[in-house]
């Protein structure tokens, strides 16, 4: 069992930036991959970025690449997403996830997120232009 809690989640400007933290117990050791997901208000959840938790691989919707970054803290167990430059597109409640299989595939597959199988309950983040 991994158990995910996300934080860092706001309001704030146009232009601005949030830094959004994941942090991980249970069987940390266990996930291979992890992973940022976000769901605006009536659709569908979007993969944004994943990290490989032992090759430091990383990934990036093109929606959010050149902007946010994904990175890691294996020995606090946390997981972080940069947001710089946010614009009100960024608007959704934000989820971390993790697998616990290989992280291996496309960037498109390792976005995908029934590929996942441990989620965290969502940390809100809402841009004002």
């Amino acid at each position: 069992q991994v158990q995910l809690v996300e934080s860092g989640g706001g309001s704030v400007q146009a232009g601005g930036s949030l830094k959004l933290s994941c942090g991980a117990s249970g069987d940390t050791y266990s996930s291979r991959c992890m992973a940022w997901f976000r769901q605006k208000t009536g659709k569908e959840r979007e993969g944004v970025a994943t990290i490989g938790t032992r090759t430091g691989s990383t990934s990036y919707a093109d929606s959010v690449k050149g902007r946010f970054t994904i990175s890691q803290d294996n020995a606090k167990n946390t997981l972080y997403l940069q947001m710089n430059s946010l614009t009100p597109e960024d608007t959704a409640m934000y989820y971390c996830a993790a697998r616990t299989g290989p992280c291996v595939g496309s960037e498109w597959w390792l976005l995908i997120g029934s590929n996942y199988n441990y989620w965290g309950q969502g940390t809100q983040v809402a841009v004002s232009s």
